[in-house]
This record gives structure tokens, C-alpha cells and sequence, in this order.
């Protein structure tokens, strides 16, 4: 389910080492093998294996939005300086909205043609704002405090498939954690897993905008068909071209035989990664 490619892990690295804590991502990073391997000390290995494997600089993105929040609780503490730095990430966010649905790669040109310029203009002006009140305590300086870490905050400016939030992933993870009451009682461990194995095809069928309900329909009908070596295929990221490749009538019966089609070789651009 997830893969390290680089370009796309723009997760605090302490999130991330808990997010891979599993069979997977153990054995991709030369972990798995040992009982020792899941123990608390570990994880520090872990860290640092993945620190030797991605490069610093891409593992870490700054969230946008979080700057925002923090300037916006301090405007309403009726603080001037507060109040500007709002509207100056105003103009960012409002940009943002303009090419919200355009291509990744032309995101990426635009950020760097009009969305940089006030960035940097911004975090310059943080920076001066936040030498006169790093010495005080209050909502202003946590703001001014969150913005002078500019390379994270500027890091989805080179990658268009990035979001100066995560108001996505908070919504997916609040609804883990308004339902977790609800599952206390799954049965045994093998039910829980299997739960999390759902939970995360929905989340993301969801991401690669298929409809859940109807993407694990069709993969309960053709899993008994299906080669074990060719899973790959069937996911999310994946599946609408391998849908489009069976006989749609039969994938629509019920029950009935299912012709399996010969195997296509996915791009590197088309493989699953941690998207997937």
C-alpha cells in the first residue's frame, strides 16, 4: 500500500516513522526480520535509515494553513501586525483557488510565477516582525514564530501535486477518530486488521476520485478471477484502466465466469506509490 518515493513524503519524519510502522515498510527499508525490529528503541532506527534513504529537505513540509490559523487567532486578539500577515496569506490562499482543479505540472508553473513573489515577500516581512516580539510571550509571537520556518512552508511550490494544506488528511483521519468509539469491539485482532484493511481502500479510492461503494464492488467480482501476482493492477490508482480492459458485461453479472485480460506493463508515472 505505500511506497518511498521521495517527491511524495512531505510528512514530519516522527509522523511518518509511526504512519510505516508496518510489515511493508519494515521490509523496503531492511528492518523486518527480526523480533527486535518492532521494539520502541527501534524506532530510532528507523528514523535515521530514512533520513540515509529520502533527503532531509523532502521528507519535511510546512503547512500553510497552520500559519494562517495562528494569524487569525492573534487578529482576533485586535493585533495590527496579526491582521496584515492575514491578509498577505490571504492573497497566497486566494491564489491558490484560482488553479485549484488545473494540472499538477502547470500548478507548479504558476506557484513559481505568482504565488513565490508573495511568499517571499511575506516570510521577509515575518522575519522583521518576529525580531521585535521573539522575546514576548502571546498568540503574535507563536504566529511570527510558526512563519520564519520558510523552506517548509515554501516546499509545495515546486511540486503541484502538493497542498499548502492538509485540511484533507484531517478530514479522512476525523473520521477515524469520531468512529474509533463505535469499533472498541471488532471481534479479535484479525478483524481489526481487516477493518483497517477496508478504511484504507475507501480512503483511497476516495483520493484517486472513484467511488468507494462501486470500486469494491466491482473488486469483490473479479478478485476470485484474478491472478495473485497481478493484485497490482486492482488498485485504485490503477483500476480505471484496468477497468476498461474487461468485458463489461461480465464484470455487471454477479456470478458467471470473468475473461482476465493479458498483462499491460505500468509506467513509473503510473505505478502505485504511497498514493495508492
Amino acid at each position: 500500500m505505500f511506497g518511498l518515493r521521495p517527491q511524495i513524503l512531505c510528512v514530519d519524519l516522527t509522523a511518518l516513522v509511526h504512519l510505516l510502522w508496518r510489515d511493508e515498510a519494515l521490509e523496503l527499508l531492511g528492518l523486518r526480520g527480526s523480533g527486535k525490529a518492532r521494539s520502541r528503541a527501534n524506532r530510532e532506527d528507523l528514523c535515521e535509515t530514512l533520513v540515509r534513504t529520502v533527503p532531509a529537505a523532502q521528507l519535511r513540509q510546512g503547512i500553510l494553513s497552520h500559519a494562517r490559523r495562528r494569524y487569525w487567532e492573534a487578529t482576533i486578539a485586535k493585533s495590527a501586525v496579526a491582521r496584515e500577515g492575514l491578509a498577505r496569506l490571504g492573497r497566497v490562499f486566494a491564489l491558490e483557488r484560482e488553479w485549484k482543479s488545473h494540472p499538477p505540472a502547470e500548478r507548479t508553473a504558476l506557484r513559481q510565477a505568482h504565488t513565490r513573489p508573495h511568499l517571499e515577500a511575506f516570510f521577509a516581512w515575518a522575519e522583521e516582525q518576529f525580531a521585535l516580539v521573539k522575546d514576548q510571550r502571546g498568540l503574535l509571537r507563536s504566529a511570527l514564530g510558526y512563519s520564519v520556518r520558510k523552506g517548509a512552508l515554501m516546499r509545495y511550490l515546486d511540486d503541484g501535486r502538493l497542498e499548502p494544506t492538509n485540511n484533507g488528511s484531517e478530514r479522512a483521519l476525523r473520521t477515524i477518530a469520531v468512529g474509533r468509539n463505535a469499533w472498541i469491539f471488532v471481534g479479535s485482532d484479525d478483524h481489526a486488521e481487516s477493518a483497517g484493511h477496508l478504511f484504507s481502500l475507501i480512503a483511497s479510492a476516495r483520493l484517486h476520485a472513484l467511488d468507494p461503494e462501486a470500486y469494491l464492488r466491482d473488486l469483490l467480482r473479479v478478485l476470485p478471477h484474478w491472478p495473485r501476482d497481478r493484485f497490482l493492477e486492482l488498485a485504485p490508482k490503477l483500476w480505471p484502466r484496468t477497468r476498461d480492459r474487461l468485458d463489461p458485461i461480465e464484470l455487471a453479472a454477479d456470478l458467471g465466469p470473468l475473461t482476465v485480460p493479458p498483462t499491460i506493463e505500468a509506467s513509473p508515472e503510473q505505478e502505485p506509490s504511497a498514493q495508492s
